[in-house]
């Protein structure tokens, strides 16, 4: 079995063929990475190969010391993932220190792992941290309707979160946590990493201003989902703001709000409501 027959491959590759369809990643945008279970790396490793140097990353976090990632290339299509796996997204393992990569498996040609594999990187680290091993994935997307709004809300997590919670009445119960916002900054470098990683302490997902999403989960459809759903709400808030020429005639109150999140089991972030 080739790795790219690998369950785990399949869906991750269906992942980025999914965003593909949803119009996120227009020509070589968006990023997702996946940290492999040890069973997977496992039944992979036959068709590894060490023929790549160390490369250092410029940021460092030692929990994910000796870890395999999935990755996207840099400069990659998403489009073209499904087709030819092997030149478009790749296998890198993490040197004992939690500080450089080497690739094992994929990205042929000379290609490399995303340029925002830094910002990943660190955000793995976090989320594995708060979640207890849980998340391993981290996806990024420009989802045009969440980007629409960094032109127009306040660029902090109580304006984007509320908007985002009293647009449909499935969100508290998606996010009840929230969104971060990072002001823009220029991406793939380590401070946009650093950045986004101290929201990610406390948020499933992190707005890019004038740039995009970042979304976390335990696995490819939770995340996904994630990413799916603040993005539709998004659309519907821009829908309301169009139609009703900015003014609103009723929304999902607070109190409602508050009222999902006890039936359905979810604790919202009482910081965001009034």
């Amino acid at each position: 079995m080739k790795v790219q027959e690998n369950k785990t491959v399949r869906g991750y590759i269906r992942m980025c063929a999914d965003g593909w369809k949803q119009g996120w990643h227009e020509r070589n945008g968006g990023n997702l990475t996946y940290r492999m279970r040890p069973e997977e790396t496992e039944a992979c490793r036959p068709y590894f190969y060490v023929s790549s140097q160390w490369t250092d990353m410029g940021v460092q976090a030692e929990n994910l010391g000796g870890e395999y990632f999935l990755t996207t290339g840099s400069g990659k299509y998403f489009r073209n993932v499904e087709d030819d796996p092997e030149h478009n997204i790749g296998i890198v393992e993490i040197n004992e220190a939690g500080s450089a990569w080497r690739i094992v498996w994929g990205l042929e040609g000379g290609a490399k792992p995303t340029s925002e594999f830094p910002s990943h990187f660190l955000n793995h680290s976090v989320r594995k941290n708060a979640t207890g091993g849980e998340c391993r994935v981290i996806y990024h997307a420009h989802t045009p309707y969440l980007i629409a709004l960094t032109y127009l809300l306040p660029l902090e997590a109580k304006a984007f979160t509320r908007a985002l919670w009293q647009s449909a009445t499935e969100c508290p119960v998606v996010f009840p946590g929230g969104v971060g916002v990072v002001p823009w900054m220029v991406p793939g470098g380590a401070a946009i990493a650093r950045a986004t990683s101290e929201l990610m302490k406390e948020y499933d997902a992190a707005v890019w201003a004038h740039h995009g999403l970042f979304c976390s989960g335990p696995d490819f459809d939770t995340t996904f989902g994630l990413m799916h759903t603040i993005e539709k709400a998004a659309q519907i808030y821009l829908l309301v703001l169009s139609g009703g020429q900015g003014k609103l005639l009723q929304t999902i109150r607070d109190d409602d709000l508050r009222a999902i999140a006890h039936d359905f089991g979810v604790t919202l972030n009482e910081n965001f409501l009034n």
